[in-house]
């Protein structure tokens, strides 16, 4: 019976246990899938190292990270994927013989959903020679589109409010990408009004919009879109953030991150499983408690 689960804090929102168990059951498999909250605390960081003793036991088999984890839990891991190396955060660990490894399937997770929602072969409008994009945030998930973006040709302006961390984010990755390709700016509304090039591509990366703090928004208020951008925003939970309202309302593309959602996922259980995953379990999973009235159905 496998034994899988995730780890991270708060954890009330997750739609992981159903999406990973629909799955399980679509492939004939038996296996649960249990959260682990473990606040981002020193008694917390006693439970990440409990965690990883579980599954070098092989009482876990494999054990999905999100915030606040992705980068705190990498004293823990003896190897990373190169993906995970280069994004310089995990969301998958499983074991490999004797070694503990960390794997990144956000950023090929987040590249097959944009190319399916947006309709662009290999995540790249096909009208662009060399499309831009701007990130919104600068944590872990930021860290996974960006490099996977970068990797599809695309020139990325990494946007925060602390222009610090996302210097850091562009350093780091200039190492595996190149780093002609990377800028930063700071996220405020006197920055944006003042940018004149316009991007293809708008994604928010931040937290803002999550439930239960449904209301906030990473875009400051009062401010126009960027014409003609498609907008992508990883909040899944609810179905229309506040982003993606006001990019439908001022007539442009945009969807939310349960595409994302439901590839990673994916992704990590065939990492763990080595066989395919059907994704339209998943779906019709994830559907049944989030509707998603303004997104196309993956297929």
């Amino acid at each position: 019976m496998l034994r899988l689960g995730l780890t991270g804090y708060p954890l009330g929102h997750s739609l992981s246990p159903q999406l990973h168990e629909a799955a399980l059951d679509a492939m004939g498999l038996e296996g649960s899938y249990r959260l682990y909250p473990v606040p981002p605390d020193e008694t917390g960081s006693q439970s990440l190292s409990g965690l990883c003793m579980a599954l070098r036991r092989g009482d876990i088999h494999g054990l999905n990270v999100t915030i606040p984890h992705k980068r705190a839990l990498l004293p823990y891991i003896d190897a990373l994927t190169p993906t995970a190396q280069a994004v310089g955060a995990v969301n998958t660990l499983f074991l490999d013989g004797q070694r503990l490894c960390g794997d990144n399937t956000d950023a090929p997770g987040f590249l097959m959903d944009l190319a399916h929602q947006a309709g662009w072969i290999g995540g790249i409008p096909p009208e662009v020679m060399q499309p831009s994009a701007w990130v919104l945030g600068a944590g872990g998930s930021a860290r996974a589109v960006t490099y996977s973006l970068v990797q599809a040709g695309w020139r990325v302006v990494v946007m925060a409010r602390r222009l610090a961390q996302a210097r850091e984010l562009v350093e780091a990755l200039a190492l595996f990408v190149d780093p002609n390709c990377l800028s930063v700016q700071l996220l405020s509304r006197d920055t944006l009004s003042s940018l004149e090039a316009m991007p293809s591509l708008l994604v928010n990366t931040t937290p803002l919009g999550m439930h239960p703090q449904v209301e906030s928004c990473p875009w400051p208020e009062g401010l126009r879109l960027p014409n003609n951008a498609f907008v992508y925003d990883l909040v899944y939970n609810p179905a229309m953030t506040v982003l993606v309202r006001k990019a439908l309302n001022a007539g442009l593309r945009a969807h939310t991150g349960l595409g994302m959602l439901v590839e990673q996922a994916a992704l990590s259980l065939e990492r763990w499983t080595g066989s395919p995953v059907p994704r339209e379990a998943m779906w019709k999973a994830v559907q049944s408690l989030l509707p998603t009235p303004v997104q196309d159905r993956h297929p």
